[in-house]
């Protein structure tokens, strides 16, 4: 598959402007759609092809549908259909009068449902535009939102580690910017890397590459290098990162200044989805405040170095937030998985070494740089060292962030940190990582809490997210939710992926009917999306579905619980 004629257009004629986005963002709140007039208009200022901006505007949620004076988002994650089970967008429909996508007659309300809203503590959740509402009346108060409207709680969160490392500002237990100022004046770049490396730090996203060795990579290209903080958070039944974007910003800039400063990159984007709107304030405050008070600009604190940061708001899409894909979404062009090689690390935004980071791979780094790679590399496994943040739903009966060391098992966290389920509910299933993680049984929760054991055990940790399934969920509905997900959230850019996830979603309509020949169907299709898909995402919703099959394998079969 060749590259995206538009990033070859990018990057021959030097247009990388970041804030295509805003502009199409600020031309679908104007009015109900973005316009033929918009697009022309945004085209011109860009100096881009119209193909290129209306198929970035075909492409993102946040364009699809309608938009009224009053814009609603209902939450359809996994927390939320838990909790709601398949009510929540219908109970906003009835609510507000609309379907999702459209608005009403006289363009005064619209509703968009969306994948996750980082409320899964909380759920079910809405966004009523940039307020967020929680709990199980949240039809009620979708019906009257000229009512106040009580805040939405906090996120919880709590340090289980010997040591607080990402959770170490929110906990009081470190300021920010302590670090930055030292390195940058008498510090090395090759230092700060030798460090990183001694502590074994691996990237939170899901992944894990050692971020020593993709900071490495990036230094044997010639500059100019982009550094880039992923702040698109999509896992449903993650909220981590949004706890940390919103309540820890400024510890976030001082790990991609750190990350900008070993790999001699003089510019940092933030990205942070549009789902997450106060993060995305916060962010933005946060930039400037760092401005003021030196430690972004020209010659950072009398240093020869130059640094500087632009946050930049997505618009609506699981997939982008694969590096790639996360890339051209940055630069205003579809979310679209690309091939590799080349890496970002070779060949990133507009065609430069560019380096993609996790928030939470950002934020340890301070602390690693404070305490030394050795202790950090105390924490935790031989193999897998330091902390995970973990995040329980709204199933347990003590949801929220928790900093735990690697290798604890799944077990402690479920019923000693999370309490078990809250009374009433049992324990049915735990999916971890997400929709593209997998799903456990009661009984596989002694696994530990390291990659190796988890790909052993059939899933994937990916942002560290547990959702509780209770046995109130049948097998049946949970399967079409995750191929329901699948379908909506694919990028469409490779075959297997694009047919394979709608033709799963019309196979849970056969069951429980002739099973063992609509299993087997499904089974070929699984086998075809996890050979042939182009990215993760098709190859994980693969392993997640096979996951769920073997954990409710003789529901799936007769159609009982």
């Amino acid at each position: 598959m060749g590259r995206d004629a538009f990033v070859e257009w990018e990057q021959r004629f030097g247009h990388n402007e970041t804030g295509m986005l805003d502009r199409l963002q600020a031309a679908a709140a104007r009015r109900e759609r973005i316009t033929r007039d918009d697009l022309h208009a945004i085209a011109e200022e860009y100096g881009r092809p119209v193909a290129a901006v209306a198929g970035a505007a075909g492409f993102y949620a946040d364009f699809a549908g309608a938009h009224g004076t009053r814009h609603v988002r209902i939450c359809a994650g996994t927390s939320c259909f838990v909790s709601a089970g398949d009510h929540t967008v219908p109970l906003a429909e009835a609510a507000l009068g609309v379907q999702p996508g459209h608005a009403s007659a006289d363009g005064s309300v619209s509703l968009a449902a969306a994948y996750c809203l980082g409320y899964c503590y909380a759920s079910p959740t809405a966004l009523d535009g940039h307020t967020p509402i929680t709990g199980p009346d949240l039809g009620d108060r979708l019906l009257s939102p000229e009512h106040p409207v009580a805040a939405a709680p906090q996120i919880p969160y709590h340090n289980a580690s010997r040591q607080a490392v990402t959770l170490a500002g929110l906990t009081g237990a470190e300021d920010s910017w302590q670090v930055w100022p030292q390195i940058v004046t008498t510090g090395s770049p090759h230092a700060v890397r030798a460090e990183v490396a001694l502590a074994g730090l691996r990237g939170r996203g899901g992944a894990e590459f050692p971020v020593a060795d993709k900071w490495q990579a990036a230094c044997r290209n010639p500059a100019p290098r982009f550094v880039v903080a992923n702040g698109d958070e999509g896992d449903p039944g993650s909220f981590c990162d949004r706890l940390l974007l919103e309540s820890d910003p400024d510890r976030v800039l001082e790990g991609l200044a750190l990350a900008g400063f070993a790999t001699g990159a003089n510019r940092g984007v933030v990205f942070v989805r549009s789902e997450y709107p106060i993060a995305v304030g916060r962010m933005q405050a946060a930039v400037e405040a760092a401005r003021a008070a030196g430690h972004l600009g020209t010659g950072v604190h009398g240093s020869s170095f130059d640094f500087d940061v632009e946050v930049v708001q997505g618009a609506g899409s699981y997939v982008a937030g694969e590096e790639t894909a996360l890339l051209h979404a940055v630069q205003g062009l579809r979310g679209s998985v690309r091939p590799r090689p080349p890496y970002p690390t070779e060949s990133g935004l507009a065609g430069h070494p560019t380096v993609v980071n996790n928030i939470e791979t950002l934020t340890a780094v301070p602390w690693v740089l404070r305490h030394g790679g050795n202790t950090y590399a105390q924490l935790g496994n031989k193999v897998e060292t330091g902390t995970k943040l973990v995040c329980l739903s709204q199933r347990f009966r003590h949801p929220g962030v928790y900093e735990v060391e690697f290798g604890v098992p799944l077990r402690y966290i479920v019923d000693t940190l999370g309490g078990g389920l809250k009374p009433g509910y049992t324990l049915r299933a735990l999916q971890v990582g997400g929709p593209l993680g997998g799903f456990l049984s009661p009984d596989d929760l002694d696994t530990p809490l390291l990659a190796e054991a988890l790909a052993e055990a059939g899933v994937s940790l990916g942002h560290g997210s547990l959702v509780a399934i209770d046995d109130r969920v049948t097998a049946r509905e949970l399967l079409r939710h995750v191929w329901s997900f699948a379908a909506a959230e694919s990028c469409g850019t490779c075959t297997p992926c694009r047919v394979g996830t709608r033709r799963g979603r019309e196979l849970v309509d056969l069951l429980p009917a002739d099973a063992e020949n609509t299993l087997s169907q499904q089974e070929n299709l699984l086998d075809v999306m996890g050979a042939g898909s182009l990215c993760a995402f098709g190859r994980g919703v693969s392993a997640a579905v096979r996951s769920l099959v073997r954990v409710y394998q003789d529901e799936l079969r007769t159609g009982g619980r």
